[in-house]
């Protein structure tokens, strides 16, 4: 089985370079027949792989992504952060300590720095001290080694994506795949690097609408969890954007001194207030399903009733599969790494109303809206 698995590996990675020098062609926006269709098209719900099939793969690389499409995602999440250069790039953070092998170069050790990143001071590499030919020689490596083990294997394998190497693998994999494949793009940190001049929102939208990506039938939503970021793409683009919530307060609220909160945000008021510059919405789980004092499922709130109200898709984040991000009663066994019953966790969701889905395991997501036809 071991041995199976390599096998495997090796195959997975040897197809992600091969599918790169074909993209040529189909990065071309005329040859890309999948971005043409109409998004009411899109299968419901949807199935976004969220960093990619990062329960498998590394977060962000090339492999896994193409391992997400192949298991049947809608959607892959690229999360954005730019380098010194002004090249956009795949990382949750722009912090690469945690994600990257920069830690085992020599050559950057004097580039080990802290810093104040949304309010909060954190010690490491960041991306913005590097150009793009510099975080090319740094390597992948699995975030949370002790829950995925299997995915620390893979360390020091895969490289760091460029958006345009992540939109050449999905127009390549359009053709193989003979269906339509979209970019879930999440803008990571949009203050922090609008302060440092790398502002991201002009290059992003250069990018899409280059590779034929415009207007809200292409198979692309931006997201992002700051608001003024997002009111500046609507000006600039027509491509579906996404409002995501989290804790506490947007960043960018904070520096602006506002008292707009996320609880406010989550409001009947406040989701009609986004719906004049976004699309959708993307609540952390418990906006939707709150836990109860016994880290149970709760009963669903009025978030997505309200949402849909004004005129918002609902698509939480994220599902996972291991008993440590899982409902308590979901959970199988008291080893944190171990599987538990998240198609049940999916089916409460679904039966809540939402019209989407990330998650790190996208064929269960897959196999689950099967079932449910």
């Amino acid at each position: 089985m071991v041995r199976h698995s390599r096998i495997t590996l090796r195959h997975l990675l040897a197809a992600c370079s091969l599918l790169l020098p074909a993209a040529a062609f189909a990065a071309s926006p005329d040859s890309s027949n999948a971005a043409k269709p109409n998004a009411r098209d899109e299968p419901t719900p949807l199935v976004i792989a969220h960093r990619g099939a990062s329960g498998y793969v590394p977060e962000h690389t090339l492999a896994s992504y193409a391992l997400a499409i192949l298991q049947g995602a809608d959607y892959i999440e690229p999360d954005l952060v730019m380098t010194r250069d002004g090249q956009l790039v795949a990382r949750h953070d722009n912090e690469l300590g945690l994600t990257t092998d920069v830690a085992d170069h020599p050559e950057f050790a004097d580039r080990k720095r802290t810093q104040e990143v949304d309010g909060v001071s954190l010690t490491g590499w960041f991306s913005e001290d590097f150009t793009l030919a510099e975080l090319k020689t740094l390597r992948a490596i699995e975030r949370i080694p002790d829950i995925r083990p299997g995915n620390a294997r893979m360390d020091g394998s895969l490289e760091i994506p460029t958006l345009q190497e992540i939109i050449d693998l999905v127009k390549t994999m359009q053709l193989s795949e003979r269906r339509r494949i979209g970019l879930y793009i999440e803008t990571k940190h949009s203050t922090h690097f609008q302060q440092l001049g790398l502002a991201m929102e002009r290059p992003l939208v250069r990018t899409l609408h280059r590779n034929g990506y415009a207007g809200r039938n292409a198979p692309v939503y931006v997201q992002s969890f700051e608001v003024d970021n997002l009111k500046t793409l609507s000006r600039l683009t027509q491509l579906r954007l996404v409002q995501l919530f989290g804790g506490g307060q947007p960043y960018d609220q904070q520096v602006r001194g506002s008292d707009l909160t996320y609880a406010k945000m989550a409001t009947a008021d406040g989701l009609k207030a986004i719906a004049r510059y976004a699309a959708g919405v993307g609540p952390e789980k418990s906006y939707i399903i709150p836990r109860d004092a016994n880290g149970n499922l709760g009963e669903p709130t009025d978030f997505v009733p309200n949402a849909h109200a004004a005129g918002l898709k609902v698509h939480p984040y994220t599902f996972r599969a291991e008993n440590t991000f899982l409902p308590t009663n979901l959970r199988n066994g008291d080893e944190p790494s171990e599987r538990g019953d998240i198609e049940a966790d999916i089916r409460a969701y679904l039966d809540a109303g939402i019209d989407g889905l990330f998650i790190d395991q996208p064929d269960i997501a897959v196999k689950v809206r099967a079932q449910a036809e």
